[in-house]
This record gives structure tokens, C-alpha cells and sequence, in this order.
């Protein structure tokens, strides 16, 4: 069995795996108790398992476990807490921008990555970068409201 290292949310983690391509998703959620991230579609198709993977938005269903040895993972519970929740969290419960809930952590993920990379978007820009995370409830409007809000856009 091998063992990897990496930082989740902040903290060392060393997790072990029969299987060097079991999927990143699999060990947050089972081994690490980390249920912000949910399974989707299994093929990274819907963004439901994002997470940030030293900044940049990957899916987790399909990045293996031995692919972020030596990294930074954030999931969707290192961002902030109830009592402090991120900018874009407290943006998204501003805008009311979560109804089923199916896309809100891919959503939430993909747009903290895009704020770091572009504080300041347009619509368009924002569009982009959430165009990859399905939405099955059709809460659009309020999810790029809630992006633009975190921006300071409003």
C-alpha cells in the first residue's frame, strides 16, 4: 500500500491507497471526511467534485491520488466557516444563488479560482470560467450575481 502526503485546507495529510489512480474525490470524502465535494457525473463532466489544487480548479473524480502528492488541495470546507464564510460563500448566501445544491461547491470553487486570477471580472469573464459547472435547478442569474457581488461588482 502506498502512502501520500499533501496539504488539504491548510493541514498535512497522509493518506494511504491500494491504488495510485483511486480518485482524489474518493479519499477526501471517505478518508478525510471532507463532504463539501460531491460526486456528479464520475467523468468531470459537471463540476460538482471541484476543488483547487494549489489554485487552479481541477475535478476531483478524475485526478488520482498520487497526482497531488506533494500539493496544496483546498476544498470547499477550507474556504471559510458557518460563523466566517469566505467572500464568495457569504456572496452566495447573499444571492440566495443555491437551491438543489447539485453544482454549488463546483460553482463556489471555479469562481474563488477565478478571483484570485481576475478580482475584478466582467460577466462575460465570469460566464467563462463557470461554463464547464452544470446547474440543474437553473439558479444562473444568482450564482454570476453572487460571483460579481464577491468581486465587489455589484
Amino acid at each position: 500500500m502506498a502512502s501520500y502526503n499533501f496539504r488539504v485546507n491548510g493541514r498535512t495529510e497522509r493518506v494511504e491507497s491500494w491504488d495510485p489512480d483511486q480518485p482524489l474525490l474518493y479519499v477526501l470524502r471517505n478518508a478525510l471526511d471532507l463532504k463539501g465535494v460531491k460526486f456528479g457525473c464520475g467523468l468531470a463532466q459537471c463540476g460538482a467534485c471541484t476543488v483547487l489544487v494549489d489554485g487552479a480548479p481541477v475535478r476531483a473524480c478524475i485526478t488520482p491520488v498520487s497526482a497531488v502528492a506533494g500539493r496544496s488541495v483546498t476544498t470547499l470546507e477550507g474556504l471559510g466557516s458557518p460563523k466566517h464564510p469566505d467572500p464568495v460563500q457569504a456572496a452566495f448566501i447573499a444571492e440566495q444563488a443555491a437551491q438543489c445544491g447539485y453544482c454549488t461547491n463546483g460553482m463556489v470553487m471555479s469562481a474563488k479560482a477565478l478571483l484570485k486570477q481576475t478580482p475584478h471580472p466582467t460577466v462575460a469573464q465570469v460566464k467563462e470560467a463557470l461554463a464547464d459547472n452544470l446547474c440543474r435547478c437553473g439558479t444562473h442569474t444568482r450564482i454570476l450575481r453572487a460571483v460579481m457581488r464577491a468581486a465587489g461588482s455589484t
